[in-house]
């Protein structure tokens, strides 16, 4: 039978065994910040964003570089092989411009994608021997229309392909319940005001009422 004094000698013992391990598990697992964001599988702890005006629904649309004609805040990308400084992402401004490296001030709006690259071969050929190039457009900001009132997705729309009233309404997600389908308003910016009926459309009649959109174009779906 152990003796008072060395029953308080076992029980400090035990307390400091206790006390020890406790520290060691506690330095071992670290608890996670919180605030921490966990990185991406870049590496990186925001993901770039690339700033955009249409709806995402939009991005991908074909654009014919033979037929599309450039306007301005359109968003390109040029890339000249081989040559990193000259290539990059350009914004053309209000006045119809881009400013590229050796050559200065272009006129990129109310040029396809396709004469704009011939403009630029011929301008970079004082500096590069042979120069290849491409255009892109990545961003249209500079034709649109818009949809509002009984559509399951009202918004605004860019307008990069020939696009009638009849192929925006079934971009739009098609018509909500009390959507009046018989008289569907298509406002100019000029003032004027068209009319399409979808119901007789569907039907086969008066095929030659869907109209073709124009940049600017506001539908009206009544409900």
């Amino acid at each position: 039978m152990l003796r008072p004094v060395e029953v308080c000698r076992v029980s400090s013992v035990l307390s400091a065994l206790i006390l020890a391990s406790g520290l060691v598990l506690g330095q071992g697992a670290k608890p996670a910040n919180p605030s921490t964001p966990a990185p991406n599988v870049a590496g990186s702890t925001e993901a770039v964003k690339v700033p955009s005006t249409v709806s995402a629904d939009t991005v991908g649309l074909p654009i014919d570089p033979k037929i599309y004609v450039i306007g301005p805040e359109d968003i390109l990308r040029i890339s000249v092989w081989r040559e990193n400084d000259l290539s990059g992402i350009k914004g053309v401004r209000p006045d119809g411009k881009i400013t590229m490296p050796l050559i200065g001030d272009l006129q990129a709006s109310g040029l396809t994608p396709e004469r704009l690259t011939a403009q630029l071969k011929q301008a970079l050929s004082e500096f590069v021997k042979q120069p290849e190039i491409t255009v892109e457009i990545i961003q249209v900001n500079s034709k649109n229309y818009s949809i509002t009132g009984g559509v399951n997705r009202p918004g605004r729309y860019p307008l990069v392909i020939t696009k009638t009233v009849f192929e925006a309404v079934n971009d739009a997600g098609g018509f909500r319940e009390f959507a009046n389908e018989k008289d569907i308003v298509i406002l100019r910016k000029d003032g004027t005001r068209l009319h399409f009926n979808y119901r007789e459309f569907v039907k086969g009649k008066h095929a030659d009422k869907n109209i073709v959109l124009e940049n600017g174009d506001t539908i009206l779906v009544k409900e």
